[in-house]
């Protein structure tokens, strides 16, 4: 014998372990009701349909019979025949109106549905009471436990994937659970998402138990539960730490343009103002620099140059090689080159340690730079060239892509050349 006195409160309690809607779990209940039903008290063709009062525990069920016509019945005749067109597998007739099998279980004829209910149609359904029971076998309940767990799986996942499918391209707040082949898992609440090694600051530690922020990459639905997959390495992870921290830019009187960064080294990104009286610059450092050193912070150190956006492509090159200081820059627009020549004691400086200076401005502005002398103009720095040639030349994030993430940068080597992704075990 079951006891659905307490169903409501059965329902609240599933609905907050699983983070799905009463109605839903109802539902479900609901479903594994009538599945247990059918299997003591039914017959396999039925449809029975189960429906719970939460508040009484009063449990009703139907039967579903849909009203057909006559006219739309196989023959015993059409029957062999179509059993004999199954064997040879010829293909319907194109137009051909389709009949069904008559199942008494199943169907029932509109004379006899009219005589239950007289204003039914063909092609509705006909709702037939059946005797409550409560009293089920130990397989039917089993049988009914499995239809609510594969149901309410179901939902869970739906649930997971509607609610993190808004937030593709988003910063979530999640804790550290533990840590798996350099793989960090992170308890976000309903689920857990995934920051894979590649994915992670380079020299980022992490400690179970401790509370972090990351962007949501992409959703993977495949497989029987879906993965949230997470970066703190990407550049729109940035993008959306200024978006949160600075509301001019949330506002839109601030906008991002581009944003190029080496994750635990430096970041470069570019901003410009729609509004004349604002300082895009100074809305991102914030007072005494409160809002970029809050970023900064939770870049683990990272440092972080915010540039004034300009249309002019050398006064943007310019900008976007600072702190150094540029004397002269030549355009070659064939090539999309930019050469600019500083002082021989800056020459260091623009170029930057391994060419990281230069490097994150020719990502930056989408251009090929050619930092040289202005001591020796025609000398082509090696140093200054393979800094832009050897990874970056017309690699330019833009502030679309910097916001919009592609498949293929979630699937690099967890180990790559020249950074040590390893995290605390």
């Amino acid at each position: 014998m079951m006891d659905f006195k307490n169903i409501n409160l059965f329902i609240k309690q599933i609905s907050e372990e699983k983070g799905v809607p009463e109605d839903q779990v109802l539902e479900a209940t609901e479903a594994a009701l009538a599945s247990a039903y059918k299997k003591d008290y039914g017959k396999k063709p039925q449809i029975i349909k189960a429906q719970i009062d939460p508040n009484t525990g009063q449990i009703k069920f139907w039967q579903i019979k849909l009203v057909v016509d006559p006219n739309s019945i196989l023959s015993e005749e059409e029957l062999a025949q179509e059993a004999e067109a199954e064997s040879l597998s010829v293909p319907e007739e194109e137009g051909q109106i389709k009949k069904i099998r008559f199942n008494p279980e199943k169907h029932i004829l509109l004379e006899e549905a009219q005589k239950i209910q007289p204003d039914i149609q063909i092609g509705q359904e006909l709702i037939i009471p059946l005797e409550p029971q409560v009293d089920f076998s130990r397989i039917a309940i089993q049988t009914a436990k499995q239809v609510i767990l594969q149901k309410l799986h179901e939902l869970q996942k739906q649930t997971i994937i509607n609610e993190f499918q808004n937030k593709e391209g988003e910063i979530v707040s999640g804790v550290v659970q533990r840590i798996e082949n350099k793989n960090v898992i992170v308890d976000l609440g309903k689920t857990y998402g995934v920051l894979p090694a590649s994915e992670s600051i380079p020299g980022e530690h992490f400690k179970i138990g401790e509370r972090k922020k990351f962007y949501v990459n992409r959703l993977e639905t495949r497989g029987e539960h879906p993965t949230i997959l997470l970066s703190r390495a990407a550049p729109q992870f940035v993008v959306k730490l200024f978006e949160n921290e600075v509301p001019e830019i949330a506002e839109g009187i601030v906008e991002i343009k581009a944003v190029a960064r080496e994750a635990g080294s430096r970041t470069k990104i570019a901003v410009m103002s729609h509004d004349e009286n604002i300082d895009p610059v100074g809305s991102c450092v914030g007072q005494k620099g409160v809002r970029v050193t809050t970023i900064i912070d939770e870049l683990n150190g990272e440092k972080v140059d915010i540039i004034p956006y300009s249309e002019e492509i050398n006064q943007f090159v310019a900008e976007a090689l600072g702190p150094a200081k540029i004397k002269e820059v030549e355009v070659v627009p064939e090539n999309r080159e930019i050469r600019v020549f500083v002082a021989p004691d800056q020459v260091s400086l623009a170029i930057g340690r391994r060419g990281q200076n230069v490097r994150l401005a020719a990502r930056l502005t989408g251009w090929k730079i050619d930092v040289r002398s202005s001591l020796a103009p025609d000398e082509v720095l090696e140093e200054s060239d393979a800094g832009v040639l050897e990874s970056d030349a017309g690699v330019a994030v833009d502030a679309e892509e910097s916001r919009q993430p592609k498949p293929e940068d979630y699937h690099k080597d967890e180990e790559k050349d020249d950074q040590d992704y390893t995290n605390n075990e």
